[in-house]
C-alpha cells in the first residue's frame, strides 16, 4: 500500500466510513487538531517524562480513538465499529489530577507556561488541546459529535496542566508565576 493516493490533490479528503469533504471542513480541522495534540505529546515524551510517561502513552492511544470518532460520520456504517470514549478515561484523568495536586504546591497565582523542557512541551500540548476542544464544540452543537468528546478534551487540558506542573516539580524547577504589569 502506498502512502500517497493522490485522491486529495483537489483539496478534499475521505472520511472513514465514506463520503468526501473539503480539507477545510470543520470535522477535518478538528481531527487534525487532535492529531497535532498527539504529536506534541510525542514530543513531550521524547523530552523524558519519567513517571508521567506511561500515562502520556495511554493518552496518545486514547487520542487515536478521539480522532477516529471525529473522522467518522455518526450515520455511516463504520460508526458502529469505532471505539468510543470511555467514562473511565475521564475518571482516571480526574484521579491523576487529584494525585498530582497532593504533591504540588498550591496555586496562588497564574503561572507562565515553561520551566523544564518536558513541562514546556506539556504546556504546549495543553494549548493544542484547548484549540482542539474549540474545534470540537461546534461539531457537538450541530449534533455531529457526542458530548463525551468535549468532556474528554476539557478534562485532558486540565490533566496536561497538572502534568506540566508535576514535570517541573520532578525536575526541581519552580513554576514561574505571572506578574501583572503595573
Amino acid at each position: 500500500m502506498k502512502i500517497y493516493t493522490k485522491t486529495g490533490d483537489g483539496g478534499d479528503t475521505g472520511l472513514f466510513g465514506g463520503g468526501r469533504v473539503g480539507k477545510d471542513d470543520p470535522r477535518v480541522d478538528a481531527y487534525g487538531q487532535v492529531d497535532e495534540l498527539n504529536a506534541v505529546l510525542g514530543v513531550a515524551r521524547a523530552e523524558g517524562l519519567g513517571k508521567l510517561d506511561p500515562l502520556a502513552q495511554s493518552l496518545q492511544d486514547q487520542l487515536f480513538t478521539v480522532g477516529s470518532i471525529l473522522a467518522t460520520p455518526k450515520d455511516s456504517k463504520a460508526a458502529s465499529h469505532i471505539p468510543q470514549v470511555k467514562d473511565a478515561w475521564v475518571k482516571a484523568m480526574e484521579d491523576a489530577i487529584d494525585s498530582y495536586d497532593l504533591e504540588l504546591p498550591p496555586l496562588t497565582a497564574f503561572i507562565l507556561p515553561g520551566g523544564s523542557k518536558a513541562a514546556s512541551a506539556l504546556h504546549h500540548a495543553r494549548t493544542v488541546c484547548r484549540r482542539a476542544e474549540r474545534c470540537v464544540v461546534p461539531l457537538h452543537r450541530e449534533g455531529l459529535i457526542g458530548a463525551e468528546v468535549v468532556v474528554y478534551l476539557n478534562r485532558l487540558s486540565d490533566l496536561l496542566f497538572a502534568m506540566a506542573r508535576y514535570a517541573n516539580l520532578s525536575a526541581g524547577v519552580k513554576d514561574v508565576p505571572w506578574v501583572a504589569p503595573k
